[in-house]
């Protein structure tokens, strides 16, 4: 951050769309330790922070009467964790803009932290109004985005309000720095070879993504649902697998284009198979282009795991976007685990390894990996978006 925030006020737009359960307590606090470095630069250099994030998606569920669920959507839930984790005064507003708001931001002193109440109660956020960020942006000297999982939406508090500072006054936060360095490490200057991992559901998801990937990688192992569809376009058998029939033709085209490229694209050779999608349905295992009718593709086989984890291990740089299986069940969750077990053992001898997308990301958590790689995004659709090319809304404001 190249700004000194000594006695200044910093509006910082963080990622605090962070999971809560029944009783509104935090169950992941990730994204709130990841933004932690940013606010206390600021606090430690003299400054006070002005904190503003989403909360899930209060318009989208509305009370019976047609009434803000304030109760659930409140980031007034997050601040006794800030508090310890911050060690400092942490106050909270209920609301983002108004008069409230901008006595309660004038009254901050050095060191301490104002929460605005979740930008999403107000329709003008996703609008991206330029009126609304204009207010947010009066509430401070300078402006930080750190919330990089948030930096492909042109909404008012990520995008819009960035607009009301010149380049002296805004800048990125230590995480968005560090999200946007490590992405252009593995596409500018990847040490070789390159192996990209692409799991999740949908080949229309990944389509763009995969194309990217034929610009600097020597191989691109396919699992997950997203698998049959290229084992359908390779005339195999894939039973009642989840295919989509209308993207055969592109992956049928992305094969060729890869082949032409000089890029090795490794399809699962078996899957373990169940009967139903469901966590106790019988589990068999097939070559992958001879599954038959009654029988799904849950999870990549234990020979295709085995191939995969040799591919990676013999990689210097690793990117990783989607599971292998449906892995939050027990009997599919082997061959995501082989392969955060070979990205995490490849990276202990000296590959460098980026994990980015949310299931690939709790996949790697709920196995303890984290550490063990060397980048784990928080951006979700944000690191796709960057990664397939795109520029982001977020990212260009600040460089603007």
């Amino acid at each position: 951050m190249n700004i000194n925030f000594s006695d200044k006020k910093a509006l910082v737009r963080v990622d605090f769309n962070v999971p809560l359960n029944a009783q509104f307590k935090i169950t992941d606090d990730t994204r709130i330790r990841e933004a932690l470095p940013t606010i206390q630069q600021i606090l430690h250099q003299g400054g006070a922070a002005i904190l503003m994030s989403h909360l899930g998606r209060p318009l989208k569920k509305l009370k019976a009467d047609g009434a803000l669920d304030r109760e659930s959507f409140t980031l007034q839930h997050l601040v006794p964790h800030l508090r310890r984790k911050l060690k400092t005064r942490v106050h909270f507003v209920d609301d983002c803009i108004g008069k409230k708001v901008q006595k309660k931001a004038a009254a901050l002193k050095p060191g301490e932290v104002l929460v605005l109440e979740n930008t999403r109660f107000y329709p003008e956020e996703e609008k991206g109004d330029p009126e609304f960020a204009k207010q947010l942006a009066g509430l401070a000297d300078v402006y930080v985005n750190d919330a990089f999982g948030t930096a492909h939406r042109a909404h008012a508090s990520t995008t819009v309000v960035a607009n009301y500072f010149d380049k002296a006054h805004k800048c990125f936060g230590l995480l968005m720095e560090r999200e946007i360095e490590n992405a252009n490490r593995v596409m500018q200057n990847p040490e070789k070879p390159v192996t990209c991992v692409v799991g999740g559901a949908k080949v229309s998801d990944k389509i763009v993504l995969l194309d990217r990937f034929l610009d600097f990688a020597d191989n691109i192992i396919i699992g997950g649902a997203m698998a049959y569809t290229f084992v359908l376009a390779k005339r195999g058998s894939v039973g009642s697998s989840l295919v989509e029939p209308d993207r055969v033709k592109a992956a049928r085209e992305f094969l060729k284009k890869a082949r032409e490229a000089g890029v090795k694209v490794w399809l699962p050779r078996d899957s373990v198979c169940g009967d139903k999608f469901a966590a106790d349905a019988q589990v068999q295992v097939f070559p992958s282009k001879e599954i038959p009718e009654g029988w799904m593709g849950l999870d990549i086989g234990p020979s295709a795991a085995k191939s995969y984890g040799r591919v990676i291990r013999q990689s210097k740089t690793i990117i990783w976007n989607g599971p292998m299986g449906v892995f939050e069940m027990a009997a599919f969750a082997e061959g995501t685990r082989y392969v955060a077990k070979s990205v995490a053992r490849a990276t202990s001898k000296g590959a460098f390894s980026m994990v980015g997308g949310g299931d690939s990301v709790a996949a790697v958590n709920q196995m303890k990996l984290a550490k063990k790689v060397s980048f784990v995004s928080t951006g979700g659709g944000a690191m796709l978006e960057y990664l397939e090319g795109k520029e982001l809304p977020g990212i260009k404001a600040i460089n603007s």
